[in-house]
């Protein structure tokens, strides 16, 4: 599982996926998810504003992200 440094509390689920590089902008993010395309947690998630938080495991695209406070 690949790991996206974070120095908030939370980064959206939209914004993680613009970080880790797996779309190019918010609006790719934004129709991707709303098309069912992400998963939290093994969950379906179609909310592109969802916290996603240290522990969180999101898969898109197949892969696997999570994020981690900075050290």
């Amino acid at each position: 599982m690949r790991e996206i440094v974070i120095t908030t509390e939370f980064v959206k689920l939209q914004d993680l996926l613009k970080l880790a590089g797996l779309v190019e902008t918010g609006g790719e993010a934004k129709e991707r998810i709303q098309a069912g395309e992400a998963r939290v947690n093994g969950e379906p998630c179609v909310q592109r504003g969802k916290k996603i938080r240290p522990g969180d495991v999101v898969e898109f695209a197949g892969q696997r992200i999570g994020a981690a406070y900075a050290p």
